[in-house]
């Protein structure tokens, strides 16, 4: 089939190289945002901030709960946008600048080391604006995927692309906020410039995409009418994406964990908080290689099986950090970096391969698009698990005795961390692996879908 103009694509058709690209470096963005919550949100609070860890963690989880609850409501609006650029790319255009600044603003923050309640407060109304900003561009970038391109394998090259620019965000969110705190040589003054660098590269990749990718004739479609609760009430009824929300949702929580606890590994147990770079560019380098072979390798197998390989390594690589790395040493730690950063990227693609497939299906079968709501609802119960794996940390390592730069923790502080980056989400790694084995929706029953679909069209 000839290609659309403006880039509009049938689903059969293949995606031309520039879609591809514009597509996927708008997640270089997300992720970088991503990972410098992930890994420094906390670290960054209690030890440059003064934020107690208890209130530090508190407030984080207000921040994301607030964060999942205005992420249907975006899904839902974007839905029901009409403009001259479409349904979700306004969003994308009109949200980079206010996003640069919140990002700006919250690594930006005063000393409130003895001012622990006015410190609480202010996180918390920072950690809710930042990701208010976040939420406005990020929910309709994900929506775009099923809009770009219908065909079963062409979904997963495209999140392949994404995700390669992705685990690039994650890299440089990883792996250049401590050496440029350690230049500025103020931990304040290099938070702010960390957060000014991050806020312009987020913004200049959420641009490129809204210049680069244009929205199929689908977003020409008449706005749905159903009324808030009743769009996610039948979101609600679709097992096959609650099952697979259920499984990405404990995948992004284990990762949470470890996140946020490697740099206090580091930093506590071997006392040596700049090799956390090193850690970090071991596990996230392996990743970005691994991205494009999980590709062919879920070609091969299936996208479910690539997911729970995936997340299996993830389950070995936690356990070998409880259990031996604490006595091995950092060369032990870093040898587990390489192995666990096959997993990490193993497990990029297939969940964001698999959603767009549930979302067509559900359009076939509803006659409704509403993209928005699916992926509103995807990141709402992503984030309410990425929030209670933040304040869980903080609060354990709170019960745990836990104080900001003292570099002789007491044995149970230390012991919470080893258990944080460890059984906790080896744990919830392995539910995620025994969950998705009941996923149902393989190439050949997508396939078989919509040729009835296209079918039951040329009948009418």
């Amino acid at each position: 089939m000839k290609q659309v103009a403006d880039n509009k694509v049938s689903h059969s058709s293949r995606l031309p190289l520039s879609v591809k690209l514009g597509f996927g470096i708008g997640d270089l963005g997300g992720n970088l945002f991503f990972t410098a919550m992930g890994f420094y949100s906390l670290i960054y609070l209690t030890d440059t901030v003064g934020v107690s860890a208890a209130l530090a963690g508190i407030a984080i989880l207000v921040g994301k709960f607030w964060d999942a609850v205005t992420d249907p409501l975006v899904g839902f609006l974007s839905d029901r946008t009409r403009s001259r650029w479409g349904r979700r790319r306004p969003y994308l255009l009109f949200g980079a600048i206010p996003l640069l600044l919140a990002m700006w603003y919250f690594f930006s923050a005063p000393d409130f080391s003895s001012r622990q309640t006015a410190g609480f407060l202010w996180a918390t109304f920072a950690l809710c604006l930042l990701n208010t900003a976040y939420t406005v561009v990020n929910i309709p970038y994900g929506s775009l995927t099923p809009e770009i391109t219908k065909d079963y394998q062409e979904r997963t090259t495209l999140n392949g692309f994404r995700f390669s620019f992705a685990v690039i965000g994650t890299i440089l969110g990883a792996a250049v906020v401590i050496p440029i705190v350690e230049l500025a040589g103020n931990p304040h003054t290099g938070y702010s410039i960390v957060g000014l660098l991050f806020g312009f590269i987020m913004a200049a990749t959420i641009l490129t995409t809204f210049f680069t990718v244009r929205e199929t004739a689908s977003a020409e479609q008449p706005r749905p009418k159903t009324k808030f609760f009743e769009t996610f009430g039948v979101v609600f009824k679709n097992k096959t994406y609650l099952r697979l929300v259920a499984v990405y949702t404990m995948n992004l929580t284990g990762i949470t964990f470890v996140q946020t606890m490697l740099v206090y590994y580091f930093k506590y147990i071997y006392q040596d908080e700049g090799m956390t770079t090193i850690a970090m560019l071991l596990l996230l380098g392996v990743a970005m290689l691994c991205v494009p072979i999980s590709v062919l390798v879920a070609k091969r197998i299936g996208k479910k099986r690539t997911y729970q390989l995936a997340l299996g390594i993830l389950v070995l690589s936690c356990l070998a950090m409880f259990l031996f790395a604490h006595t091995l040493g950092m060369i032990f730690t870093f040898c587990v970096m390489v192995f666990a950063g096959v997993g990490i990227g193993f497990g990029y693609v297939p969940p964001f391969a698999m959603l767009p497939d549930v979302v067509e299906v559900d359009a076939i079968q509803t006659k409704t698009r509403k993209e928005g709501a699916y992926y509103g609802m995807w990141t709402f119960f992503s984030k309410i698990g990425v929030a209670l794996a933040a304040a869980l940390s903080g609060v354990f390592l709170g019960f745990a005795k836990f104080v900001p730069n003292i570099v002789d923790q007491t044995a149970s502080a230390l012991y919470t961390i080893r258990l944080l980056i460890g059984p906790v989400p080896a744990l919830i790694f392995l539910l995620g692996i025994v969950l998705v084995q009941k996923y149902p929706l393989d190439e050949e029953r997508y396939d078989a879908i919509l040729e009835q679909a296209d079918q039951a069209e040329q009948a009418e």
